[in-house]
């Protein structure tokens, strides 16, 4: 790789990190609208859940494609295709009369997101020399973890303070901005070969992610089983699998392949990448948890909600910078394996404090620490995933990290919801159990029955704070107000039960990766340092990417 010594890379950095923030702050700030746009568009549950998912789809689904298009077209121009893709999608979805129209601008919001993600660290791969790349990914860490975690109080604060709509508008002028200053502070990076595009490999590619990704996002809304036309959840997966399967097949006899088969001869590369899954899985699971609790149980406004995890975050955006530094200089092993560790005893020792009691303040510190935990991760393991990568093969390896990163996240999410729909049912059955007791005896079974009838139908968590469970009409004002009050203590303690073996399940992913790291992971021949980069801000002759001013 040539890097020309005048041009400053950490302005090009910034606009990364901008286009990057507004790709990964829309996975999550539309969570916090839902109620809002239920009333303004009359959308049904069903059509909610499409805004949400499509995005998610087509996003993890195009991850790989769209990093080879990288490759062939150059990482910068596909960055900004992207962006102006996002852009005019954002505003689409801000203008959207009806909730078909807003889940159609959203699938396009998803296609721009995919071609705008793996071109950051290709393009940072290319404009940063090696001694520097450990700082320049903890700064980029640092801030797409800021915008994963940060959705929530971002989107809280424009729903209650402004419109729904606002949430989308938002990414219109800073797509502006980032597409201006993306041609004015972003070389171009040519990688000085000519590469074919994989029609039959993109194909295949696609349609098994998307199989994959769409059992898994749609799963526990299907209960795991018929989804219609004699269709199942299982059935779709599986096609998934085989869709991916014989994408295996065909790229081993492409002469130029989708996914090099050189990325994968690096044990290094295989191993981080898989890992790259682990921090996301947990992330993924943890907020879907944490969230319901703050505003279903403990009835936090969604800014309150939001401003609940800053300690998280502002603790993740302070380490990161310094985590990467660190792994230039020592290595990036034992900074993962310490982060991955801590990340994971920060959730349990959140959920570990929950109680019906619980404030904000209540979970300052073991948010904190799971903050710390984070910022010793992304960088370090983004930087060791790519640090023997060649610049040609930088687009399709941030491919493959971005596409594990995602189907984590889908994984995550899933886990974590059929672990709380069994825990809450079997906490809410032996809460409702003990709660009859202050019933007459003629009404015990009754309650208990009701609260079975409304487990089984379905929890509905955050419908007045109760799971779905209903008053049958007709009964005396003082009784009535008393089921409603044990009702509600039924679904609240019985939330606060499934709490902690929800987020210990998720938790579990980081903790075994960090053993896998301990194990599979070798430590490099120099003694943990980082080989400094030849003089004029040379990398080796084997990268052949050129970075223009």
């Amino acid at each position: 790789m040539q890097v020309t010594a005048e041009r400053n890379p950490w302005p090009a950095l910034l606009v990364l990190c901008l286009g990057s923030f507004a790709i990964l702050l829309d996975a999550t700030i539309v969570n916090v609208a839902i109620p809002t746009m239920v009333d303004s568009i009359r959308a049904s549950l069903d059509q909610v859940l499409w805004v949400l998912n499509v995005y998610l789809l087509a996003f993890a689904a195009l991850l790989i494609t769209a990093a080879r298009l990288g490759d062939v077209f150059g990482p910068r121009t596909i960055f900004v295709a992207g962006l102006a893709v996002f852009t005019a999608s954002s505003a689409a979805c801000g203008l959207a009369p009806d909730p078909n129209a807003l889940i159609a601008a959203r699938l396009f919001q998803g296609v721009g997101a995919a071609l705008l993600a793996p071109q950051a660290l290709a393009i940072i791969m290319a404009t940063f020399p090696a001694r520097r790349r450990g700082a320049a990914m903890g700064v980029f860490s640092g801030m797409t973890g800021l915008a994963a975690i940060s959705g929530p109080t971002v989107g809280g604060v424009l729903v209650s303070y402004a419109d729904w709509r606002w949430i989308f508008y938002i990414n219109v002028p800073i797509g502006v901005a980032a597409i201006t200053l993306t041609f004015l502070l972003v070389p171009r990076i040519r990688t000085g070969r000519r590469q074919r595009f994989d029609l039959v490999g993109v194909l295949l590619a696609s349609a098994g992610l998307l199989g994959i990704l769409y059992g898994l996002i749609e799963g526990q809304r299907y209960q795991w089983g018929a989804i219609g036309w004699g269709i199942t959840i299982p059935e779709v997966i599986g096609a998934g699998v085989v869709g991916l399967a014989g994408f295996v097949l065909w790229e081993r006899v492409r002469p130029e392949a989708l996914l090099p088969r050189s990325l994968f001869r690096s044990r290094s590369f295989s191993v981080w990448s898989m890992l790259s899954a682990a921090p996301w899985f947990a992330l993924a699971g943890f907020t879907l948890a944490f969230t319901i609790n703050n505003q279903t149980v403990l009835g936090m406004s969604a800014v309150q909600a939001g401003l609940t995890v800053l300690p998280m975050t502002m603790v993740m955006v302070a380490t990161a910078p310094f985590s990467g530094r660190l792994t230039d200089q020592l290595g990036g092993k034992y900074l993962v394996v310490g982060g991955l560790l801590v990340y994971a005893a920060g959730m349990v020792a959140t959920a570990a404090v929950d109680s019906v009691h619980a404030t904000s303040f209540t979970f300052v510190l073991p948010l904190a620490v799971t903050g710390l935990g984070m910022g010793c991760i992304f960088a370090p393991l983004t930087t060791e995933a790519l640090r023997e990568m060649p610049s040609e093969l930088a687009g399709a390896a941030s491919g493959v990290l971005n596409t594990n990163r995602q189907l984590g996240s889908a994984l995550g999410s899933a886990v974590a919801g059929a672990v709380l729909q069994n825990r809450l049912s079997a906490a809410m059955h032996d809460q409702a159990v003990a709660a009859s007791a202050q019933l007459p005896p003629a009404l015990r079974g009754r309650f208990v029955e009701g609260v079975a009838n409304a487990v089984s139908g379905g929890l509905q968590v955050g419908r007045g704070q109760s799971g779905g469970v209903h008053v049958p009409p007709g009964l005396p004002a003082p009784l009535a107000q008393q089921l409603q009050v044990l009702v509600h203590d039924v679904f609240s303690h019985g939330y606060v039960d499934a709490m902690l073996p929800t987020v210990a399940a998720a938790a579990a992913i980081p903790a075994l990766g960090a053993i896998a790291c301990l194990v599979l992971v070798r430590r490099p021949h120099r003694s943990g340092r980082v080989t400094p980069a030849p003089p004029a801000d040379r990398e080796p002759a084997r990268d052949a990417a050129t970075v223009e001013v």
